[in-house]
């Protein structure tokens, strides 16, 4: 058995942080609707290749660059976080049936690609596709450290927004106790639309970040799903930096498997590391 360059191991860590940071981004949305709104929302996978579909469409046919692409894909999926989530709220959606509500959903948004956009491979050219920085011998490809700098960027952002401003603590006391916050004059629907919105932007901005290092195919949005619901579960239910966390410790521990044993092997960490977690700590998730 030949042991691996330390080049080698150093870009496949740095793989793996990237990876996560994508992990961490589409999480961030995903945790936040299921801690604080009790939602488990398993259309936002659906809602992120949507947007990414969607920047795949306005920046090759219609010539935009892909990162302006968020300024109609952000408003446009804030306005469908608040929809369903007003939905949701006009029905009195339970957490369970919000998960087989919004597997349907998913379903219906996966049909709703393939027709628009059939089942085959689509890959976004863009001029980021070919950039990279060069540090010694490593290379760090600029789609990749844009994910990294949203996900960063986002997560510290809602951190800081629900730690130190009115608005986040009115969330988190809503999350915590609703009729006591309801109590203290905090309004229950407004917020709950807010931070559905907030999660539907997300969302979008995770699609865009999607469409510039991935080829795209409808069926894709299941698999990333077990491992972005390992990175949030591991990470802490409705927290903002727990996703970005966990997503990078599965991203470099799924590199760094893949480089001493198989890329096959990779995707059993992340389940590995729920299971244990699960056994451990079984109500701290």
């Amino acid at each position: 058995m030949n042991f691996p360059s330390a080049t080698l191991i150093a870009q496949s860590m740095l793989a793996g942080v990237f990876i996560g940071g994508l992990y961490g981004l589409i999480g961030l949305g995903l945790g936040l609707t299921w801690g604080l709104l009790h939602v488990i929302n398993l259309a936002h996978f659906a809602l992120a290749f949507l947007a990414a579909y969607l920047c795949y469409q306005l920046a090759g046919s219609g010539g935009m660059d892909p990162l302006a692409t968020l300024a109609i894909i952000v408003p446009l999926f804030f306005a469908i976080g608040v929809a369903i989530q007003w939905l949701f709220a006009r029905f009195k959606v339970s957490p369970f049936n919000s998960l087989l509500a919004t597997f349907g959903l998913t379903a219906i948004i996966e049909a709703g690609i393939q027709y628009a956009w059939t089942a085959d491979f689509r890959k976004l050219e863009s001029a980021y596709a070919a950039m990279k920085f060069r540090v010694g011998p490593l290379y760090l490809p600029v789609p990749e450290l844009l994910t990294l700098g949203f996900a960063i960027a986002l997560s510290f952002g809602i951190w800081a927004a629900m730690r130190y401003t009115d608005l986040g603590k009115a969330m988190r006391a809503l999350a915590e106790d609703a009729p006591m916050a309801a109590a203290f004059g905090v309004d229950r629907r407004k917020l709950s639309l807010l931070l559905a919105g907030t999660c539907g932007a997300l969302a979008g901005v995770a699609g865009v970040c999607l469409a510039l290092s991935f080829t795209l195919t409808p069926s894709q949005i299941y698999a990333w799903v077990g491992v972005v619901f390992a990175a949030v579960m591991l990470g802490g239910l409705g927290s903002p930096l727990g996703p970005l966390a966990a997503g990078i410790l599965i991203g470099v521990s799924e590199a760094l498997t893949s480089v001493f044993a198989s890329p096959s092997w990779a995707p059993i960490v992340s389940f590995t590391l729920l299971i244990v977690l699960l056994l451990v700590r079984p109500g701290k998730t």
